[in-house]
């Protein structure tokens, strides 16, 4: 007597997410932004120098970008000006990729006692760094002399400086880069957080890169800073954490500063 074939349960595989970017889109992407980073940074300064510099009319180009870059109220001005840039192509990118703005760029809220363990491991960190900076006899804010001296108000460059440029800095290299090079490495030949790792490498080296107005030591630090961010980002799941963070490091060199100068 033949007994009836038993049919094993079949596990079925979860679907296959598809990147919003091609690996070779993702490269493409990775130097767009990064070129569109300092494009926006002169657009900026331009629109800016215009509207600021008293003798901005007869000037050439060359002088707006020259005496436009060392004064205060230019630069606050052109930082609000290339976050408005960034965050527009960001998002534009996004959308016309058919991707969720919120979901890839993880806007979403993040545990609060999280919160505290990420800013207990940044005030570690900043008080190391103080103290190697210390040692070294280093100076990382001395480029901010110029920007002081001529800023028409200190809150403004206050206000560019701690808040604007964190909010973006961190959606394109923590959001929008971050997030597709992480996807290039998340099938299953890539187990882990393989993309994570690859991700928070590339973008930390390449945030650190572009702050030209420091030097390799400044820069060895960023690097670190930078991982601290994308760890940020990959416990929470959310990037309004690292944006959090970033708004606080960069407040508390501020105030540093200020209290040295005063």
């Amino acid at each position: 007597m033949l007994k009836n074939a038993t049919t094993l349960p079949h596990r079925a595989k979860p679907p296959k997410s598809t990147p919003l970017f091609s690996r070779l889109g993702t490269l493409l992407l990775l130097i767009a932004m990064v070129v569109a980073f300092f494009i926006s940074q002169l657009i900026g300064v331009y629109i800016a120098g215009k509207l600021v510099l008293p003798a901005a009319k007869n000037a050439t180009m060359g002088d707006i970008f020259f005496f436009g870059s060392n004064n205060g109220t230019v630069v606050s001005i052109s930082i609000m000006i290339g976050c408005l840039l960034l965050v527009a192509i960001s998002v534009l990118l996004i959308r016309v990729r058919g991707g969720d703005i919120r979901q890839y760029l993880a806007l979403k809220p993040f545990s609060w006692a999280l919160g505290i363990g990420m800013l207990g491991l940044l005030l570690i960190f900043m008080i190391g760094s103080q103290a190697l900076t210390y040692l070294l006899h280093k100076s990382p804010l001395v480029f901010v002399d110029p920007l002081y001296q001529s800023v028409s108000s200190i809150w403004l460059l206050i206000f560019a400086m701690v808040i604007v440029a964190p909010i973006y800095e961190e959606l394109i290299f923590r959001g929008l880069l971050w997030s597709a090079i992480a996807e290039q490495f998340s099938d299953a030949a890539h187990a882990g957080h393989g993309g994570a790792i690859v991700a928070s490498l590339v973008t930390s080296v390449i945030f650190a890169a572009i702050h030209l107005q420091y030097g390799l030591y400044e820069i060895s630090t960023i690097v670190v800073l930078a991982l601290i961010f994308c760890y940020a980002r990959i416990k929470s799941g959310s990037l309004l954490l690292p944006m959090l963070l970033h708004v606080i490091n960069n407040g508390a060199a501020m105030a540093q500063y200020l209290a040295q100068v005063a």
